[in-house]
């Protein structure tokens, strides 16, 4: 597997997605701002997405992979009889489970907002916020089948088409809010709201019929047949039920944390979700990438008992996240004010809010690279089929996670609970490491730590002249268009050429690894 390359691919993608991203995030906080309304979609949104999660980028895919790659060839062909009566018996048992859970949560919606909105206390809890919740909700659905179509195209490296799906999704909801400007509501913060929430559940039959057309492009044809607990899915059962449960203990820390936000003041759900998409730029392109695309590798070697395979694998990943996320984590704590001023100011989003949101993003950033790090350890369990440990590992993170909130949210509010949130997520990535090298399983050689001090240095060097020249532009973050746009280029600009430049002066950039990466191997060679 062309690792860098696979990588690449998901990370352009995702890059793509994340572009769009902004500028629907930049367009809700102009209609939106952080008033009572913004809350109220973001409570809607966030919901399925919890539940989403569970299964795009948890429990599903990590044990579907694994079972699936045994009908997919060394050399990347695959047994067709196999691979087609496998997902066809999962998807038939998987649609039904799917019909019904959203149809209950559906039902008890009201319950679900009162419980998150400090029961009922919070002034969230309204006629509107439900619909908007019941009207998102079906998205978890039909996105969940797409996950299928999604872990299958993984499986036989076809990146592209699943990492371009979220793209989709965020030109509907730009749509759904030029639609309302264009009808004359630009100042009517509820109706853009349902035109949201209806873009949502638009979004999910659209990608899941770009899934579906490439799934059968690569050859799978999927028919939905009657139920049955055939062995394969019995063993998926078995497999995927712990890994549930440890993707749920995760979404239960997400619920956490809208339960503490519903107790917040005014604006909190929509300060941490802008914060958190400055977040996620580096973490979806990077962590989530790099996760998705080891796995498959991981697989392989495993399956080979090739140990080294495994160990290269998993080692070239951490040394490419750290690369790239340590200074990503200090460029976005540097410049979180200018940042969050460029992107949101304007409109209903007054200076106040711009505040708010920078001191989420500073505590937010202080844990992206462990972030990144548990999404390229957590394969090294998937790959070998052990779906329990993270589980473990993930409820020892909740406890910390839920002690950090009980004593930083007085200090810090919403801030505090970012802060939480990182510390839980450095302790869930030591844990996760310890393991492994205590199983012998993956250990970090010198070489790599001499590398991760050099790239610690020269994220330091660009942090410090970020933090010089941040307060030179002040006067044009929140100016026109233009002047944003320049003031930003230029202030990542110099922090980027002083980071590379530094990372290759000093050797954090292994260039022969970056070499290597680049050619196109097989398994055994790699």
């Amino acid at each position: 597997m062309n690792l860098l390359k696979s990588t690449g691919i998901i990370g352009g993608m995702t890059l793509i997605s994340r572009i769009f991203g902004f500028v629907r995030d930049m367009m809700l906080s102009r209609l939106l701002g952080g008033s009572a309304m913004g809350d109220a979609w973001q409570i809607a949104f966030q919901l399925p997405n919890i539940f989403r999660r569970l299964f795009a980028e948890g429990a599903f895919s990590a044990a579907f992979v694994p079972l699936f790659n045994r009908h997919v060839n060394a050399d990347g062909s695959r047994d067709e009889a196999g691979a087609q009566r496998f997902a066809n018996e999962t998807l038939a048992v998987f649609v039904p489970v799917l019909l019904v859970f959203s149809a209950l949560m559906m039902a008890v919606m009201p319950w679900a907002i009162w419980l998150i909105d400090d029961f009922g206390q919070g002034g969230r809890t309204t006629d509107t916020s439900i619909a908007l919740a019941r009207i998102a909700f079906p998205y978890l659905a039909l996105i969940s089948v797409m996950t299928l179509f999604g872990a299958m195209l993984n499986s036989i490296s076809r990146f592209a088409a699943v990492a371009f799906a979220p793209v989709l999704m965020n030109l509907c909801m730009i749509g759904a809010m030029l639609l309302g400007i264009w009808q004359g509501q630009g100042g009517n913060a509820e109706r853009i709201a349902y035109l949201l929430a209806w873009s949502v559940t638009t979004a999910g039959v659209l990608q899941l019929l770009w899934l579906y057309w490439h799934a059968r492009r690569a050859g799978f044809h999927l028919a939905l047949l009657r139920p049955r607990l055939t062995p394969q899915v019995r063993q998926l059962g078995v497999l995927i039920l712990p890994a549930v449960f440890g993707a749920g203990i995760y979404q239960i820390s997400r619920f956490l944390d809208l339960f503490f936000l519903g107790r917040l003041e005014e604006g909190s759900f929509v300060f941490l979700a802008l914060a958190d998409r400055l977040n996620q730029l580096p973490l979806g392109i990077i962590g989530i990438a790099l996760g998705t695309a080891i796995l498959p590798a991981l697989s392989r070697f495993i399956a080979q008992d090739d140990a080294g395979g495994a160990q290269r694998v998993q080692s070239n990943a951490i040394e490419l996240g750290l690369l790239l996320t340590v200074p990503a984590a200090v460029g976005l704590y540097c410049a979180a004010q200018p940042l969050v001023s460029a992107f949101y100011f304007g409109g209903k989003f007054d200076q106040a809010d711009v505040t708010a949101t920078a001191a989420v993003v500073a505590m937010l950033v202080l844990g992206l690279p462990a972030y990144v790090m548990v999404k390229v350890l957590t394969p090294g369990f998937f790959a070998r089929r052990d779906t329990k440990t993270p589980v473990y590992t993930a409820g020892a993170a909740l406890v910390i996670n839920l002690a950090g909130n009980l004593a930083l949210i007085p200090l810090l509010g919403v801030a505090g609970l970012a802060l939480a949130g990182s510390i839980a997520a450095w302790a869930n990535c030591a844990m996760l490491y310890w393991v492994l090298h205590r199983r012998g399983h993956f250990t970090i050689e010198p070489d790599l730590l001499v590398r991760i001090g050099r790239i610690l240095l020269s994220a330091a060097a660009m942090g410090a002249a970020i933090w010089y020249l941040a307060p030179l532009g002040a006067a044009y973050y929140g100016a026109g268009a233009l002047a944003r746009v320049g003031s930003i280029l230029a202030l990542v600009g110099v922090g980027a050429f002083v980071y590379f430049a530094l990372a290759w002066l000093t050797g954090a950039i292994d260039r022969s690894k970056i070499a290597m990466l680049t050619r196109r191997q097989n398994p055994k060679a790699e």
